[in-house]
């Protein structure tokens, strides 16, 4: 009996906690700050009991977008498979907050593009917090202050790359292969994978990435709808990254 209840309380407090991944994940992006519950369609406020059901909207009747039912009902199970089969070296907790956070970033980056500084700055006090209790001090700094570096380098060359192929074909390419928050993120996974734990984050971010450019082009080119320099967001890669050696059994 003790045993299920404590699973229904795991239950809730997932619903609780893809709430409010939803509501940062709806707000944040818009309005820069935690604000009233809005639509992000027509970015009317929303009233908060519509908003925790997921109703559609009242003024424009858009209907809540499909991850925001994904986020409801899969982080509850997530949170209900790790405690029923937890990690040796993460606490339960520690892999709530780590969930959190990669799940707000890798939903804000998806839809938006973007990873807001106010996002990057809570990750740098989370991923110091988190990788001090699992490195010490000196080696989530270094691993911080490594993620950051080479990620920086990686998106100059990305960035006179760009450049340089403005110059050859004449015409602007505003896409760039990496955006600068994704050099922040590197840092903060950096903080919570220490060092060199972070090579070997930025390893898997890269073979994940490069598969998945790879395969996007061949399927582009079979449906005869390839664009060059189309940018993929990258956030998603480096959270998967991470998420292999923090989560790995």
């Amino acid at each position: 009996m003790h045993f299920y209840l404590t699973i229904f309380w795991v239950f809730l407090f997932g619903l609780l906690s893809g709430t409010a991944i939803n509501y940062i994940a709806d707000v944040l992006p818009i309005t820069r700050r935690l604000s009233d519950a809005m639509c992000i369609h027509c970015q009317e406020k929303t009233p908060w009991k519509d908003y925790l059901l997921l109703k559609n909207c009242k003024n424009c009747g858009e209907p809540r977008s499909w991850r925001s039912w994904v986020v409801l009902l899969g982080t509850p199970l997530v949170y209900v498979v790790l405690w029923m089969f937890p990690i040796e070296r993460l606490d339960f907790w520690m892999e709530v907050l780590i969930l959190i956070y990669f799940s707000i970033v890798a939903i804000i980056d998806l839809e938006y593009r973007v990873i807001l500084h106010p996002v990057s700055l809570a990750g740098i006090f989370l991923g110091f917090g988190i990788g001090f209790l699992l490195h010490g001090f000196v080696l989530t700094l270094v691993g911080g202050a490594a993620g950051f570096v080479i990620m920086l380098a990686l998106y100059l060359l990305g960035s006179g790359f760009a450049r340089l192929m403005s110059r050859i074909r004449h015409e602007n390419i505003e896409e760039v292969p990496l955006g600068f928050g994704d050099v922040n993120l590197s840092c903060v996974l950096g903080l919570m994978l220490g060092w060199p734990g972070i090579s070997a984050g930025l390893l898997f971010a890269i073979l994940l990435g490069g598969g998945f450019s790879a395969l996007f082009i061949l399927i582009s080119k079979l449906f005869k709808q390839y664009k060059p320099f189309v940018a993929i967001p990258y956030a998603p890669f480096l959270l998967l990254g991470a998420i292999i050696l923090l989560f790995r059994p």
